[in-house]
């Protein structure tokens, strides 16, 4: 009971308990409806992944598989029926996605704690008004990057390397916006204290500010790495070469006119099988690191 309860009469309080229950039914049924409309995909695309062409073709939704095929993930890396297009690996694409996103988040972690730090802490003429610059560009849709991005990938001759995966999303204004949020919540006294004892910006920063910002910096590694998994405008532009696909365009090239919707050479099912494989990867991620996702979020903030 809180304090607003005390104060009820009998009636009041019926009538009380009865709104909050209402309000408790509307909720729970529009968070249930909206976890139905996030599950219900997710497990159909679980289970058919799982059944066999027959149970693709039958008239009816089948819930649960009557045999469990895991044939359908084998065929995924061995090929065994001439489901794949031929010369792409999945395995290939496992490795380049984490090579890509491992040398993508590196380089965002730099150049986003240093230009955070920066903006946040550091004095200089005309700071505001860059910082102002860098946040208009938010608001410009990243595709209209696309075009110039590539025409400069092109006259370096960078197509179908990872020069071109990584180094044009090494920062991220957003993200920059983001720690430096975190950043400006970090007293000022700790600087001038740091600063009296002798102790240089950049140490600061490493044995500080860091440290005290630990959680939103593991959430943008988080955000940067999902971001690069689920990346597939930019690598189907940049690679044509199957050695160099990613996961994301990957997975469209591996069934590339093979696809049968329904019918006895129907292959939706090593289809969802693919994509279960790309997708629970990230679902893993976000399970193990959610704690840090909620608690990077939460301390960023508004102020400043």
């Amino acid at each position: 009971m809180n304090h607003s309860e005390l104060f009820l009469d009998p009636k009041q309080m019926k009538v009380y308990k009865t709104k909050k229950i209402l309000f408790s039914i509307v909720l729970y049924s529009f968070l249930i409806l909206v976890a139905l409309f996030i599950i219900i995909p997710f497990y159909y695309m679980l289970v058919t992944s799982l059944k066999t062409v027959e149970e693709i073709n039958s008239d009816q939704f089948i819930f649960f598989p009557r045999s469990w095929m895991w044939e359908n993930y084998s065929e995924l890396f061995t090929n065994k029926n001439g489901t794949i297009t031929k010369g792409i690996s999945l395995w290939t694409m496992y490795k380049n996605t984490i090579i890509v996103a491992v040398l993508t988040t590196t380089g965002t972690i730099i150049t986003v704690v240093l230009s955070a730090f920066a903006f946040a802490r550091l004095n200089f003429k005309g700071r505001e008004l860059i910082f102002s610059i860098l946040l208009m560009t938010m608001m410009i849709p990243g595709e209209i990057y696309v075009i110039t991005n590539y025409q400069t990938i092109g006259s370096l001759g960078w197509r179908n390397t990872y020069q071109a995966l990584v180094l044009p999303f090494v920062t991220s204004v957003f993200y920059t916006f983001f720690l430096r949020q975190t950043f400006k919540q970090i007293p000022n006294e700790l600087y001038l204290a740091a600063k009296v004892d002798g102790t240089s910006d950049f140490g600061y920063l490493i044995k500080i500010m860091i440290p005290i910002a630990k959680a939103t910096i593991i959430t943008i590694i988080i955000l940067s790495m999902i971001g690069t998994w689920n990346a597939y405008v930019w690598p189907s532009l940049v690679t044509n070469d199957k050695s160099m696909y990613l996961v994301s365009n990957g997975l469209l090239e591996m069934f590339k006119g093979k696809v049968e919707q329904s019918g006895p050479d129907s292959i939706l099912n090593v289809q969802m099988a693919g994509s279960t494989m790309v997708t629970v990867p990230l679902l893993i991620v976000f399970i193990l690191l959610r704690k840090y996702i909620m608690s990077g979020v939460s301390r960023s903030g508004i102020k400043g």
